[in-house]
């Protein structure tokens, strides 16, 4: 084998792998898919994210539920306490008008009595209707002390009627006073019943269900607890019988009178005689004290209580229902306004003269003051 062979063959074998190399066609590829969760794990999320929002679901409908229920267990207890509202104020009125009654002068016994029953009869439909009003579940017990309480009122009522006619034909004052009270006192039982066993118990039952903004009435038949002593029923018999036993000529010696006048809550006392500076606060409040100085009960006994001020006065008026021989009551009187400062002014106080007052000196008074923002 001659070297040109040698060289040709060595150089052959390769081009020609070179060229086959080159003349075989380029696999070709699609775009890149993005890898995705091993497979078995997506029915998996899906069956967990549909439990998740199974379980929102259900805890969404529990919410609703129970925020429905209480809407309506709320709703339910405002109704009843509205109805026990009506009835508590329908009560409270007949009461202001037992204080009235006991405190006209003139009232002859007959009208007493009659209005008395009348009255009864008042209270005994208001008992009627507080029977038949159903109240919430929890709340059973204690409406029926509400009935209860309303129902000492009618008895208290009757009872009264009752007395002054059994006391009719009584000389011992002292005596009818027992029986009066005795009566009266069922009146007073019936306000301590609705408060112990009906309002401060109902509050209780509302805060155990959690159950809030819905008030419980309160109901006051005795506008006065004084009125229901025995001293106090005897003065009052003695007045509407005319005081034909005890003091035939018309009952003897009438007057009231100023005993004292206090500013609140300093306590100060007045005088006629020299200037007094009142350092005024918000609470500011003059007290008056008035003495019966007769020998009868003096009944709707008006006191004014005038501060000179420009360009018109401060006037404020109360009322005393009744007042026994001998006592001293007092009135207060409240949200005065603004008071002028810096130049003296005067408290004036009068106490109305009750009929046949003869000595009315001591009925009226003017105390010289300065109203101040600090103590001087």
């Amino acid at each position: 084998m001659s070297d040109k062979e040698i060289e040709f063959d060595f150089f052959e074998e390769p081009s020609t792998r070179e060229s086959a190399a080159v003349e075989r066609p380029a696999a070709r590829r699609g775009p890149r898919r993005p890898a995705g969760p091993p497979s078995g794990i997506t029915p998996l999320l899906r069956l967990v994210g549909l439990i998740a929002f199974a379980i929102l679901l259900v805890v969404l409908l529990v919410f609703w539920v129970q925020s429905c229920r209480g809407a309506s267990k709320k709703s339910t207890y405002s109704s009843y306490m509205d109805r026990a509202s009506s009835v508590a104020a329908d009560s409270a009125s007949v009461g202001n008008q037992l204080n009235t009654l006991l405190t006209t002068r003139g009232l002859k016994q007959a009208d007493l009595q009659t209005r008395l029953n009348g009255l009864a009869q008042q209270q005994q439909q208001i008992v009627n209707t507080a029977e038949s009003i159903d109240p919430p579940g929890r709340l059973r017990s204690q409406h029926q002390d509400l009935v209860e309480a309303l129902q000492f009122r009618v008895s208290g009522l009757r009872g009264l009627a009752d007395a002054f006619r059994r006391t009719s034909t009584l000389k011992d004052a002292d005596t009818a006073g027992r029986l009066l009270a005795a009566q009266a006192k069922r009146l007073d039982t019936s306000d301590v019943v609705w408060d112990d066993r009906f309002k401060d118990p109902s509050k209780g039952v509302l805060r155990s269900q959690n159950i809030g903004g819905v008030r419980v009435p309160d109901s006051n038949f005795v506008k006065n607890p004084d009125l229901a002593t025995s001293d106090s029923m005897k003065a009052v018999w003695e007045r509407i019988r005319g005081s034909a036993v005890a003091k035939p000529t018309s009952g003897g010696v009438h007057g009231t009178g100023i005993e004292s006048v206090k500013v609140l809550p300093s306590g100060q006392e007045l005088t006629t005689d020299s200037s007094t500076t009142i350092v005024v606060k918000p609470e500011l409040a003059f007290e008056v004290a008035v003495k019966n100085s007769g020998d009868s009960q003096e009944v709707s006994i008006p006191v004014t209580l005038t501060i000179q001020k420009t360009p018109r006065a401060i006037v404020r008026s109360e009322k005393i229902d009744f007042i026994n021989p001998g006592e001293i009551k007092t009135v207060t009187f409240r949200n005065l306004g603004q008071p002028p400062f810096g130049n003296k002014t005067s408290v004036a106080i009068d106490v109305k003269p009750v009929p046949n007052e003869k000595s009315k000196t001591n009925n009226s008074a003017q105390y010289p003051v300065f109203f101040s923002f600090t103590n001087p």
